[in-house]
């Protein structure tokens, strides 16, 4: 049939659709129903598609086009931050779930050799399955998810040492000699990717950005991406860590986030095909077959590897809870593992029945990662509370050097990203005290010796806020991207210090409620502050004066923030004056040279009169007046402390403003 190979392809578009749509409404993800619907299409159920060497070709390109994407949004510098967690942590994971699954194999009744390859085979985590999950959730920024990616990215690299070892297991192949030839052979193609890549890319998209031809763009990045992934493929080497190392590479440019936007409709649909290629390849009445040996096997491999993963981990240093919910994250197997399967069926390793076991059970375990990745928090809080109050706070020599602030009427900042990084340079050049904690401990090592006051921990654990003196502090701000995280460190300062001022840092207005009900003083969405931003660029275009616009921005803002500081006073379990003041805003203002209100008293009241305001306070010098006498004269450099409505102190603030 000429058309085979299209009529499969519509088959496979058709039941991506209805999954989407059927699993969408049943609030369930749609990765789970790709691997079921593949199962029943597949030539083991209602024989739909027969031929699955070519869905298996498609879906390899959403392997690799998910990998290069993965290499885009993550850059070669961040890669380089996290390079001991890459070869440490993935090493130890790699190896001690190798050598656990071998021993425990074993003991069933496997050769060494066949012990061995299901090390292998159960060593591998799957790659797409998990960082798709990672980045619907928006959580490719957070400390597990940095902490799971690592771990991949060394899997990646070692599923070539593992495809040239199974052959040698099994008593073919070159002997060590190959390997070495292979092996050499593969880095050197490998280096030549990464260093050609690296400067040739950009010379190639300055050439092409100058046609301000679109599709000519489109298709280069597609050239970039494939033609790596093809060049590391021609050795052996997976063809997703050539698409990754070429993201990587296009990441540093400046036409990354294009590059991004452009290639991520082909990346959807076809690591949608991948999942459903992924089903196909089970035989259903195997679960019939096998029952109790299924069963046990799939709770083997969650343990194993959860433990172990979560293990290696923490002996750099990773908190505990991070670690635990990396662990448990990374516990099925991974879609290369059916490669090194179909490598050990060839070569005698693995019985044909035995390879179908091994397919269920590691489908079971892909189906079950969407449920262990939401479940993961809250197995990681009932695990971590069994362990010692040393492990909580990680068990690196990082933690052992630590000692305790000295701090009062301080800030506490949680995380030392870009929003935590800003402020603390402001603070600092205020001469403002504050600390930071921070979950990557190669951050806070390199920051440590730029001198940054930060300290290693999760900050969701009491012990590491009474280290940074939670009971002495003025205000903390939780700066970090992991919104369940937020929440976890709210709550715990909150109830540790009533008085506590805590402000949030949100991606989206709708995660504001339940962090007010929490307590939280106040939360900012970077979704509702994006919007003003973007509409004073636009009025700015066109030439609408600039206090227009600053009337606008505070009347909106005045509207909103009201609305959800309302929200705040209904449920803050911290009463202050602020919630007797509905409407009303504090702010400090310095007298400039040439100010308006500048030699006058506050008896004359021209700060009243013009504007509305109150002063509540000024400051001269190191000397403070609070409720000043009105005959107080305001001199240049005087910092008055005002009250008023939003409006009132925008007026105010025009008053202390010196001439141009």
């Amino acid at each position: 049939m000429p058309f085979e190979g299209l009529r499969d392809f519509e088959i496979m578009i058709g039941i991506a659709i209805v999954t989407v749509v059927l699993f969408r409404r049943l609030s369930l993800p749609s990765i789970i129903g790709f691997l079921a619907a593949g199962t029943l299409a597949g030539p083991h159920a209602l024989g739909l598609i027969r031929d699955t060497h070519q869905v298996e070709q498609m879906a390899e390109i959403g392997v690799v086009l998910l990998m290069f994407t993965i290499g885009i949004e993550y850059s070669l510098k961040e890669l380089m931050r996290i390079r001991k967690l890459v070869f440490l942590g993935g090493g130890a994971q790699l190896l001690l779930t190798i050598a656990a699954v071998a021993a425990g194999s074993l003991l069933f009744g496997l050769t060494f050799n066949q012990a061995v390859f299901a090390g292998f085979l159960v060593s591998l985590s799957s790659t797409a399955i998990l960082m798709k999950l990672l980045m619907d959730a928006g959580e490719m920024d957070t400390p597990h998810g940095k902490t799971a990616l690592g771990v991949l990215i060394f899997q990646d690299l070692c599923v070539v040492p593992l495809m040239l070892f199974t052959p040698f297991l099994a008593g073919q192949g070159g002997g060590w000699t190959g390997i070495l030839v292979t092996t050499a052979k593969a880095l050197a193609v490998v280096g030549a990717a990464h260093f050609g890549a690296r400067f040739a890319i950009p010379w190639i998209f300055s050439q092409v950005v100058r046609t301000r031809s679109r599709e000519l763009f489109l298709l280069t990045i597609l050239f970039v991406g494939m033609g790596t992934a093809w060049l590391t493929a021609m050795t052996g080497l997976s063809m997703a860590l050539g698409a990754f190392i070429a993201g990587l590479a296009i990441s540093e440019s400046e036409y990354s986030h294009q590059a991004l936007g452009d290639i991520i409709p082909f990346r959807d649909t076809f690591m949608s095909l991948f999942f459903i290629s992924v089903g196909m390849l089970l035989d259903p009445t195997v679960f019939l077959r096998y029952p109790l040996l299924l069963g046990g096997i799939i709770v083997l491999i969650l343990l194993i590897k959860s433990a172990v993963t979560a293990g290696s981990v923490m002996l750099l240093g990773i908190p505990a809870r991070i670690a635990a919910v990396a662990g448990i994250s990374l516990a099925q197997v991974g879609e290369f593992s059916f490669i090194l399967a179909q490598a050990g069926v060839k070569s005698g390793l693995m019985p044909q029945a035995a390879y179908q076991v091994f397919l269920a059970a590691s489908v079971t375990t892909m189906t079950l990662t969407p449920f262990m990745l939401n479940s993961a928090p809250w197995l990681a809080d009932r695990i971590t509370r069994l362990l010692p109050r040393r492990l909580l706070r990680g068990a690196g020599p990082l933690m052992d050097r630590e000692r305790k602030a000295r701090l009062s009427d301080h800030v506490i900042i949680i995380g030392y990203g870009l929003n935590g990084r800003n402020l603390s340079n402001v603070l600092k050049s205020q001469s403002i005290p504050h600390i930071i904690a921070e979950a990557n401990p190669f951050t806070v090592r390199s920051q440590k010796k730029k001198g940054v006051h930060i300290i290693f921990g999760d900050a969701s654990k009491q012990e590491v806020l009474e280290h940074m003196h939670v009971h002495q502090a003025r205000l903390m701000v939780i700066a970090i991207s992991d919104a369940s995280a937020s929440r976890r460190v709210a709550a715990v300062a909150r109830s540790l210090n009533p008085r506590l001022h805590i402000i949030v840092r949100t991606r989206y207005v709708a995660e504001m409620e339940p962090l007010y009900q929490l307590g939280v003083n106040e939360v900012v969405p970077e979704e509702f502050e994006t919007s003003i931003e973007i509409f004073a660029r636009v009025l700015r275009k066109y030439l609408v004066p600039e206090d227009e616009i600053d009337s606008c921005v505070t009347a909106i803002r005045g509207d909103s923030y009201e609305m959800f500081r309302g929200m705040s006073r209904r449920h803050s379990h911290a009463v202050g004056i602020t919630g007797f003041l509905s409407g009303a805003e504090v702010g400090a203002f310095t007298v400039r040279q040439g100010a308006v209100i500048e030699g006058s008293s506050l008896r004359d009241g021209v700060l009243k009169t013009r504007s509305g305001a109150t002063v509540l306070a000024i400051k001269r010098g190191e000397e403070v007046a609070p409720n000043p006498d009105p005959l107080w004269q305001l001199h240049q450099g005087d910092v008055a402390l005002l009250l008023g409505t939003p409006d009132q102190l925008r007026h105010a603030g025009r008053l202390f403003e010196g001439k141009a």
